[in-house]
């Protein structure tokens, strides 16, 4: 959702459950609640989605939500508009991105807060779902309990609360989150425990998965642990690359033979960390205590840094080949999806168009043309035949599918730097 556009005014229909962004969480959300019965209004600033889903298409790429969405459209269970609706339920999933100083933004969160306050009836329950700083759910709360002093809003009011507010976030793998949506265990913390409660009984209605009650911030910093473990860890194995590399040792062989020891799982290395999750949220701790927080601090630079050895590994390996073509497999932050954000091989291939320009070949199964930045330097989209006959050097950055059958054989007389161990297997 742009955070620059203003929602709209409040539309007249009523909803059993409004959700509050139609991007790769907010529109997977919306759509499975409705295929479990719940009527449910989409809303989202951008008059091209909510045109595309009222169409019953999709804008974004996942496994199997085209699917979904055409049919709870067609059922009338789900309607894409730039209004907020009267509903039992409202769930904000929009972007909360990090600015250039890295301190998360809520722009996005606190305008859909607003335009829901008008809206609000005693019995609703207002759920934020977007990775959020710890507190995020008690500012929403101070907003509407300022906005709508007839109500008694949780954590304001003396009596008995009018309406409930909680945070539950997501917790789902790109390329399977419709499966994860319902199979996975669900953390709602309420402002108070009668609010765990009532937001409990949205998540009932599609949850197979078991949902724990906790506090409001609790939940908040649980979302921001998870992605942060996972990002230390991934540092671990990239640091251990960058120590491979120096020794002349196969990293991928040390770390196989190192996981034969029963209490040791070491994950694998790759060109950095890339999604709107891991590479995002260990942020939202360190902003909010930066002397607590040096362990996670130095997770994030190393998994940076990683990327800016790549780069400079490659730059080395094109150096006095002027006239060498360089090919980049892969540019998504994950295999098998079309999702860029925050994508170490999309900051890999930018540095290398800007450098090489047209002789850039990119290799990028998942999309239809190149994001304006690198067409911009005369990097060119092709397929994957035409890049190994073409390129003189090729850098595997992203382990799709589309790649697994490749050998050192089909990189015969080329420099080949597989960021991915994908040719060790």
């Amino acid at each position: 959702m742009d955070i620059s556009e203003p929602y709209a005014s409040a539309g007249t229909e009523n909803f059993d459950v409004c959700v509050f962004g139609l991007g790769y969480i907010g529109l997977p959300t919306a759509s499975v609640i409705a295929s479990a019965g719940l009527r449910v209004c989409g809303v989202d600033t951008s008059a091209r989605v909510v045109e595309t889903i009222n169409r019953g298409a999709i804008h974004i790429e996942e496994k199997d939500l085209d699917q979904l969405v055409e049919r709870v459209v067609k059922q009338d269970m789900l309607v894409a508009s730039h209004e907020a609706a009267a509903a039992k339920f409202h769930v904000i999933a929009v972007p909360t991105p990090l600015g250039d100083d890295r301190q998360p933004g809520l722009a996005s969160v606190m305008s859909a807060a607003e335009t829901i306050a008008p809206r609000l009836r005693p019995g609703d329950c207002v759920i934020l779902e977007s990775t959020s700083p710890v507190g995020t759910t008690e500012r929403i709360a101070q907003l509407i309990a300022r906005l709508r002093p007839d109500l008694g809003v949780p954590g304001s009011t003396h009596g008995p609360a009018d309406i409930a507010i909680a945070y539950c976030p997501e917790r789902v793998l790109p390329g399977k989150i419709l499966a994860e949506l319902r199979s996975n265990d669900r953390v709602i913390g309420g402002m108070t425990p009668a609010c765990a409660i009532a937001a409990k009984r949205l998540y009932a209605q599609f949850v197979l998965g078991v949902c724990f009650d906790t506090n409001a911030a609790a939940a908040e910093m649980v979302k921001l642990v998870e992605n942060s473990f996972r990002d230390v860890n991934i540092a671990f194995a990239n640091e251990l690359s960058l120590v491979a590399d120096r020794f002349g040792i196969n990293v991928w062989e040390v770390i196989r033979l190192a996981n034969r020891h029963p209490r040791v799982n070491i994950l694998q290395p790759g060109p950095g960390v890339g999604g709107h999750c891991i590479a995002v949220d260990p942020w939202f701790l360190v902003a909010a205590a930066p002397e607590e927080t040096p362990l996670i601090r130095t997770a994030r630079e190393v998994n940076l840094n990683k990327t800016e050895h790549v780069v400079a590994r490659l730059l080395a390996m094109a150096s006095g080949e002027s006239d060498a073509k360089i090919a980049v497999l892969g540019l998504a932050f994950k295999p098998d999806i079309d999702d860029l954000r925050e994508s170490p091989a999309m900051e890999v291939a930018n540095r290398l168009a800007t450098e090489f320009g047209s002789r850039l070949m990119i290799v990028e199964p998942f999309v239809d043309e190149l994001p304006e930045r690198l067409a911009e330097t005369g990097a060119s989209l092709c397929d994957l035949p035409s890049a190994l006959a073409e390129a003189d050097i090729h850098a595997i950055l992203v382990d799709h599918t589309d790649f697994k059958h490749l050998t050192l054989r089909d990189f015969a007389g080329k420099q080949v730097y597989d960021t991915r161990g994908l040719l060790e297997a």
